[in-house]
């Protein structure tokens, strides 16, 4: 296993490896942002820089040179006592080189004057396209500046290239690093999630779930949540991205808690669905089963050489030929399929790319075409069912009925991992869980 310096440094070769000589890559670590007056977001650096870096402060560029050799440069912000006193200490330019393995150290507002210097001679500039609106005028700025120069035999860049597709799909293939990672992201998240099964009663409201879920994320070393929790109970599980987490849960409610921890920069993304009271009724039951038997259908299928749509399509002919055996729909399975009327009840599709964000980079398509599995991708699996009391054709013993099963799933060279292992799964699994946490209270 590579050290943490090792591993970014690894990842900045990989990457100049794959472009052309003469270029710069340009990535920002991203900018403190006011939430309201004199409070600022929580700032966590962009994904791309702590990927190349390993670093987390604020306002930095790292800057990657292929010329005759390959050079790496970090612009970031110099120490600063008074600053330091009220905000937190800075690694420094003193410090950077060694601590972060960089070539050189330059202080954040040398920028444009080190830009110039650095861009001297270069033919291609690499920067997110998604980001576009905040490079486009200092590197325009850059290239005037050279193009000045041209009498004293300097060149500018003549090519402004996209890095996302480059950088992103690299990403896409989880190293050995990323996938110790992930799975230490998916374990804590693992246990979250059971610490929000013995804290989900009815009476309970469900921003208690949420703390003792996100308790056990910190008590476990995770930093921040991936992502802002969801925590529904009965109908609001219809809403797929509740997070308001506000009411109080009732008894005969199901629970839909949709939350991961992150680590090391690494996302979990886990989605369990039960019963407060620690007993289904016989409707919850049966649409439970149905997605869980969706679900499994799904990663059955995820191996190396088969594409990302066929563990959709296998998730959705379970549920729609479930959802034709309850009476929720009527019709023949391929004709329903194909005119997407099971997208009433499951809207979404069964999965996204995990890593670093997540809702992670990388393409799903290549040449139009979907593209197939392949080792070291994270695809995260989650079939659902939503049924709200809107749907007025539906009998009424369905009704406020959400339901999502998500887990964490590694493509290996001989089929599949999945990381979020040690959860209830199955309708006894999971009343035989809510019935011990009872006796423990």
């Amino acid at each position: 296993m590579l050290k943490s310096n090792e591993f970014h440094q690894h990842n900045r070769h990989k990457l100049l490896a794959s472009l052309p000589d003469n270029s710069a890559v340009l990535v920002s670590s991203g900018a403190e942002k006011i939430r309201n007056r004199d409070v600022e977001f929580p700032f966590r650096a962009e994904s791309d820089f702590f990927y190349l870096t390993g670093f987390t402060e604020p306002d930095c560029v790292l800057v990657l040179l292929k010329k005759e050799s390959r050079v790496t440069h970090l612009f970031l912000r110099p120490k600063d006592p008074e600053q330091e006193t009220w905000q937190g200490r800075r690694l420094g330019l003193e410090n950077a080189c060694e601590a972060l393995s960089v070539d050189q150290a330059w202080s954040i507002d040398e920028l444009d004057e080190g830009l110039l210097e650095l861009l001297e001679n270069i033919e291609s500039v690499y920067f997110s396209f998604s980001q576009i609106s905040d490079w486009l005028t200092p590197v325009s700025a850059w290239i005037d500046g050279l193009k000045q120069k041209g009498r004293q035999g300097i060149s500018a860049p003549s090519k402004i290239c996209d890095l996302d597709g480059v950088l992103h799909e690299q990403r896409l293939f989880k190293s050995a690093e990323e996938i110790s990672r992930m799975r230490q992201a998916a374990q804590i998240s693992v246990k979250g999630h059971l610490a929000a099964m013995a804290a989900a009663l009815p009476g309970k409201f469900e921003f208690q779930v949420q703390a003792e879920l996100e308790a056990t994320f910190v008590r476990e070393g995770s930093p921040r949540v991936a992502f802002s929790s969801i925590i529904a109970s009965g109908h609001n599980a219809c809403i797929l991205h509740y997070t308001e987490n506000r009411d109080e849960i009732q008894d005969g409610d199901l629970v839909l808690v949709d939350a991961g921890a992150e680590w090391q920069g690494y996302a979990g993304d886990i989605t369990t669905t039960f019963p407060a009271n620690g007993k289904f009724s016989s409707a919850q039951a049966k649409l439970y089963s149905l997605v869980l038997k969706a679900q499994q259908a799904a990663i059955s299928v995820i191996q190396p050489g088969v594409a990302y749509n066929v563990a959709h399509e296998a998730s959705v002919k379970v549920l729609t030929q479930g959802l034709i055996d309850l009476g929720i729909l009527k019709g023949k399975l391929k004709t329903l399929i194909k005119e997407e009327s099971y997208k009433r009840f499951f809207m979404h599709g069964i999965g996204h790319w995990l890593g670093m964000d997540v809702h992670d980079v990388g393409a799903y398509k290549q040449n139009q075409a979907w593209r197939e599995f392949k080792p070291g991708m994270v695809v995260t699996v989650e079939p659902g069912l939503y049924i709200s009391a809107e749907h007025s054709d539906v009998d009424s013993q369905w009704h406020n009925t959400g339901i999502r099963i998500e887990d964490d799933i590694l493509v290996t060279e001989i089929g599949h991992e999945i990381l979020t292992v040690g959860l209830p799964r199955t309708v006894a699994e999971i009343e035989a869980q809510m019935s011990a946490f009872t006796a423990l209270r």
